[in-house]
């Protein structure tokens, strides 16, 4: 074998084991690529508890409730199902009923959702275009003039 087939011989293997690995680490993580799961999502999915994901929705009205310190109770909805969520800690300034919300955390036996990290939306005109897409999957008709039926208006994805 000459000096220039062996050099492509190793070139080849070095791509064919590369490849292999990407499969290999892409097929490994292909539940946990996903941006966050949807209240439908979870339990769809029967997620198990604790295991660690993203809970995104919308927070529904009259369901914020303060307890003691910095706890705080919640439900996200994504106007089909709900999932209750509790939260140590400071909320981000713009977290309110009626908006969107992705929560952080663990699902405990009971099904209530622990947040150890809440994300609101940044602007009053903005909602993650994650969670608008999977709400018009949905049937939840959202934009300018339409409402979900939680009450809250929220534009269409991909509006800034």
């Amino acid at each position: 074998m000459t000096r220039k087939q062996r050099r492509g011989l190793l070139i080849g293997l070095g791509v064919g084991v590369l490849s292999v690995a990407a499969i290999l680490v892409l097929f490994a993580l292909r539940d946990t690529v996903v941006f966050f799961h949807t209240p439908s999502d979870v339990s769809e999915k029967k997620i198990p508890a604790g295991q660690r994901i993203r809970l995104g929705g919308l927070v529904a009205d009259g369901s914020v409730k303060r307890g003691d310190g910095a706890r705080v109770g919640f439900t996200v909805t994504d106007t089909l199902k709900t999932v209750p969520v509790t939260y140590q800690g400071i909320l981000p300034d713009l977290f309110r009923e009626g908006q969107g919300v992705v929560a952080e955390g663990k699902l405990d036996a009971t099904g209530v959702f622990i947040a150890d990290n809440v994300l609101a939306k940044h602007d009053e005109n903005y909602m993650p275009p994650e969670v608008a897409k999977s709400l018009k999957e949905r049937g939840v008709e959202l934009g300018d003039t339409k409402s979900h039926p939680g009450g809250a208006t929220a534009p269409a994805a991909g509006t800034n």
